[in-house]
């Protein structure tokens, strides 16, 4: 008899914590779904609004009803305006291109940095690694005016290398890099050595290959950041030929009026190529910023 009526206990105590679990589960996904509604509820406003004309806008946000969320006329002629009269096809061209150089060149230069920081010996090595990470806590605004006047004397203003240059070398990217080759094992670069290999072919056919998810992530991270790049865009490239995205979306706020279908068009355009390019790459990004926490 006891020991039916302490199953008996046992069975409700394993049933109330199921109960419990599925409870704390539905509670947890309520919060993610809510969390993800603020997220995307920027965009898809944006989106709605860039679909409406000029004056439809603001016209239906008070009282609230469905056609706030719910265009009553659909129109595409801010994007035709964008890139028939504000040159936005350029805008993108510009954007990409200083990005994507970058990307590219940022890893070649981080990759080799880390890989010198992890593999060899030499004196200061802490001390000059401790200058790397100090340059990505420090606020890049707080450096832009003295670049801008490197940059100016260097007579590199309006320009591409004016762009591109200053992003190439980035303290968080060396970071992963360095954390991604200590984890290697150090026999690997020695066997290539005595095999005759040198340093370059080392780096080129061994160290960067293996390291292809710190690469993605470091590609991902250098072309986010020049791509919402804002201040020091406008800084060293203020001629409409070099403008890139954000200061182009800027411009849509006038002395005297604000083009908000303009606007809005151009703010999804900037948002949505991001995500495309992060979405597919989210699960190489977040294993390499796992993996550079561990290693040491």
């Amino acid at each position: 008899m006891q020991s039916k009526m302490e199953y008996d206990v046992l069975r409700e105590h394993k049933n109330s914590i199921k109960i419990n679990e599925i409870q704390w589960k539905v509670f947890v996904y309520l919060l993610l779904v809510l969390y993800t509604f603020f997220v995307i509820a920027p965009v898809l406003v944006s989106f709605i609004s860039s679909i409406r004309p000029g004056e439809d806008i603001f016209k239906n946000i008070m009282p609230f009803n469905w056609h706030t969320l719910i265009p009553s006329r659909v129109t595409v002629d801010a994007y035709i305006i964008l890139f028939r009269d504000y040159s936005f096809g350029r805008v993108l061209i510009n954007s990409f291109l200083v990005a994507v150089a970058t990307v590219v060149g940022g890893i070649l230069i981080n990759a080799m940095a880390g890989l010198a920081f992890a593999i060899f010996r030499f004196r200061g090595r802490n001390i000059l690694f401790l200058f790397v990470l100090i340059t990505f806590m420090v606020p890049f605004e707080a450096i832009s005016i003295p670049l801008f006047q490197l940059i100016n004397n260097l007579g590199l203003v309006n320009s591409y290398w004016a762009l591109i240059l200053p992003g190439l070398a980035n303290g968080l990217v060396i970071f992963l890099f360095r954390q991604f080759f200590m984890g290697l094992p150090i026999t690997l670069f020695e066997s290539a050595l005595i095999d005759g290999a040198n340093w370059f072919t080392i780096f080129t056919k061994l160290a960067l290959p293996l390291s292809r998810p710190a690469a993605l992530s470091a590609g991902i991270l250098l072309f986010i950041t020049q791509w919402e790049a804002f201040f020091y865009p406008l800084l060293v490239a203020n001629k409409p030929e070099y403008r890139v995205i954000q200061v182009a979306i800027a411009n849509f706020f006038t002395q005297y009026q604000t083009l908000w279908n303009l606007l809005f068009a151009a703010v999804v355009i900037a948002a949505i190529i991001p995500i495309v390019l992060l979405l597919p790459l989210q699960r190489y990004y977040v294993q390499a910023i796992t993996q550079s926490g561990i290693k040491e």
